[in-house]
């Protein structure tokens, strides 16, 4: 956690952006969506300072440590868990592991979820790719 805390101004000014789910005096939480984006977008080579800026987010605002562990922490939970290390659990586990069998409608509907985040990550990436097609297209033709 950084010492350095968050005016109202500032925390405004971060919330205002979509990739940004909460923000306090103390932390910043990105939306799963930006996270993907940020791993997409790292794997091709771009630095995490330059993620950040293409989609807005003020990087002198936010400190260089900040998104550096950021991205570190990213990474690791993505080579962990893949698309679904980037989730929040925050809302749904208290931190006390579940000590009884799930019902098989609990396990449906964790299965379901599963599902439709994988479902989500391909969109993205379909767009992501279609995007980088059109510039590439675009490029080529110039």
């Amino acid at each position: 956690m950084t010492k350095r805390l968050l005016t109202k101004e500032e925390q405004k000014q971060l919330a205002s952006n979509p990739y940004v789910a909460t923000v306090s005096d103390k932390a910043i939480t990105y939306s799963e969506e930006f996270k993907r984006l940020f791993i997409s977008e790292n794997e091709k080579g771009k630095a995490p300072r330059e993620i950040f800026e293409e989609v807005g987010l003020d990087v002198e605002l936010i400190g260089l440590r900040r998104i550096a562990s950021a991205g570190k922490r990213w990474r690791a939970a993505y080579r962990e868990q893949g698309v679904l290390g980037l989730e929040d659990t925050r809302k749904i586990h208290s931190g006390r592991p579940l000590e009884r069998e799930l019902t098989l409608e609990e396990k449906y509907a964790r299965l379901e979820a599963q599902n439709r985040i994988l479902q989500a990550e391909n969109e993205l990436l379909k767009k992501l790719d279609l995007l980088e097609r059109k510039l590439m297209k675009k490029e080529s033709n110039s």
